[in-house]
């Protein structure tokens, strides 16, 4: 999978180096949107790249972060996910199964912030079951 210049700009700008490596990883993490742990993400990338380690997939997630491309997306205690998804949104985690899924909200929502206040970012993470789980159980009974 060959990325946009878009990617490749973004990466230069922020002053990382497009190794294939990072291409592979940012590559796996937009082919299946399903948040990722560092790990899904090696098993993943070993079967393009057999001699990437883990120890290079977190590096290469690092850089992908803090070059804008990836979000880390933490849930309590959990290991960090990994989401490619860079649209304003929120994150619904469902506590049966424990999948992450994007959840489009809006932009402009009104939050009432104490005086004095600058947001430079806002994380929501909504939790409960998610409609797959629901169904599940209710035909189970």
């Amino acid at each position: 999978m060959r990325l946009s210049s878009d990617v490749t700009n973004r990466l230069t700008a922020s002053g990382i180096r497009l190794t294939r490596q990072r291409e592979e990883v940012l590559a796996v993490l937009m082919q299946k949107r399903d948040h990722p742990t560092a790990v899904e993400v090696f098993i993943r990338s070993k079967k393009h790249m057999p001699t990437i380690s883990l120890a290079t997939v977190y590096n290469c997630l690092d850089a992908l972060v803090a070059s804008g491309l990836v979000k880390q997306v933490n849930l309590d205690r959990a290991p960090t996910r990994y989401c490619a998804n860079l649209l304003d949104h929120s994150h619904f985690f469902c506590e049966e199964c424990g999948a992450v899924h994007d959840i489009e909200t809006p932009v402009h929502q009104p939050w009432t912030l104490p005086a004095g206040y600058l947001v430079k970012q806002a994380e929501v993470t909504f939790r409960g079951r998610c409609p797959a789980c629901i169904n599940k159980n209710l035909s189970n009974l």
